[in-house]
């Protein structure tokens, strides 16, 4: 179905898969003067080609946004099977049912998809070395988008949070409020993001039809040690200690990119920027986890 060259004022029918998602959810908000349809687990399974086909056909989009995905790390990492399937195929069913109907994609993205060795950071337009099984199925899903379609937008993140569930913000606040102590890496540097402002970024971002790679995280880098740090000051728990330890100390199954800072240089071209992370945590912070005491460990 071919769409109008110029859509500024128009109303697209927009389907989104993973929409019971942090990303989703907020897509909704951001979206919300077009027509939306959401699919998700157990309705659509995006592994049964057939399922989404239909799904696309039936919600007659014209824009598909792909946040659904396997996005436990450390359980792609015992399951690199499954992440492939889920991660790389799935995307290549929702990209091929864009082909059949005509729809645009924008499918979502990883930092973790660069590898993390630059300490500069990384624009788009810098090549892939994925270095986890996680990080190797989205490399795989950006494959397929990138030879499958034309009509195609690929949106990376980073450091997700967002209300309704379990994050990197939620968890620092839950284990802070619990034990009066954590412990948490510094050499790990990324780009923390509020969903909210990657969706209002996607939303400005479908207008325009300037198909390709973006970066779309909140301005700014850090440690994830510093990205505690703000959490609890703004929380009002900076009687918390936060000890800084290393990557090596904190093993887990697969292992994060050391240095996945994103660089917003497309975006940035055609005027779509993100506030500071600092912004965007108060901003999440005020609204979703207010300040409040803590129970430090052997307390009731």
């Amino acid at each position: 179905m071919p769409l109008s060259l110029n859509r500024e004022d128009d109303s697209l029918r927009i389907l989104i898969t993973g929409h019971k998602g942090h990303l989703g959810q907020a897509l909704n908000q951001s979206l919300s003067e077009h027509t939306l349809t959401g699919v998700d687990l157990p309705e659509v399974d995006i592994t049964d080609k057939q399922a989404i086909l239909k799904a696309v056909q039936a919600a007659a989009a014209e824009v598909v946004i792909h946040c659904a995905a396997y996005t436990d790390v450390d359980g792609c990492a015992r399951d690199p099977e499954l992440a492939y399937r889920v991660n790389g195929l799935g995307t290549q069913n929702v990209a091929l049912a864009c082909l059949e109907t005509g729809a645009e994609l924008v499918h979502i993205s990883t930092n973790e998809v660069l590898g993390g060795d630059n300490p500069a950071g990384y624009h788009e337009w810098m090549p892939l070395n994925p270095g986890n099984p996680y990080a190797r199925s989205k490399a795989a899903a950006e494959f397929h988008v990138r030879h499958l379609l034309q009509r195609a937008y690929i949106v990376r993140i980073a450091w997700a949070f967002a209300p309704g569930g379990r994050n990197f913000v939620h968890t620092i606040l839950r284990h802070a409020r619990k034990t009066g102590a954590i412990r948490v890496v510094t050499d790990e540097i990324g780009n923390p993001t509020y969903m909210k402002d990657a969706a209002e970024a996607i939303a400005q971002l479908l207008p325009t039809r300037q198909y390709g790679t973006y970066h779309f995280t909140n301005s700014g880098a850090c440690s994830r040690w510093a990205f505690a740090n703000e959490i609890l000051r703004l929380a009002g728990l900076e009687d918390v200690a936060n000890t800084p330890i290393l990557g090596n100390e904190f093993r887990r199954i697969s292992d994060p990119p050391r240095f996945g800072m994103l660089h917003n240089t497309a975006g940035a071209a055609l005027g779509i920027t993100l506030r500071p992370w600092q912004e965007a945590l108060a901003d999440y912070i005020a609204n979703y986890e207010p300040a409040g005491a803590h129970t430090p460990s052997g307390t009731t």
